[in-house]
């Protein structure tokens, strides 16, 4: 990973709530911003804002989120997405974030990821499927 990438570096990404980032359970008049969506989103800015600082042989995973919805957006509108480093130790990124649409904060989280190198992860995932091979699944 690049040491350029550290705590208080910001990103902010915009994304548009279209019908597929909405409840329906309510019906359609009152589609708004699903929270599983505001997760998505969120774990999104932070995977491309830490990719860029990536080597070609590094990625980066999920490991934590923890999210307060405070609030409706509305279909057809828009979200800020703001993420800050908080703070790079090894492997380990937190990150945290606010979401904003053009009228209120409607969102709060944490994230964590874990850097990891690809090959690795690959040898990690075939040792997997070898032993759900041998259970014969």
């Amino acid at each position: 990973m690049n040491p350029e990438f550290k705590a208080g570096m910001t990103r902010t990404v915009r994304v548009e709530i279209d019908t597929d980032r909405t409840i329906g359970f309510m019906g359609e008049a009152l589609r708004v911003y699903a929270t599983p969506s505001m997760v998505r989103d969120v774990e999104i800015a932070c995977k491309d804002f830490l990719g860029e600082y990536l080597t070609p042989e590094e990625n980066s995973v999920g490991a934590r989120v923890e999210i307060d919805h405070l609030g409706p957006t509305l279909r057809g509108m828009w979200v800020d997405v703001k993420v800050t480093v908080l703070g790079v130790e090894g492997r380990r990124v937190n990150f945290e974030a606010e979401v904003r649409d053009a009228l209120d904060l409607v969102g709060k989280a944490k994230h964590t990821r874990f850097i990891v190198e690809l090959a690795k992860q690959k040898e990690r995932l075939e040792a997997k499927a070898a032993k759900l091979a041998a259970l014969g699944k």
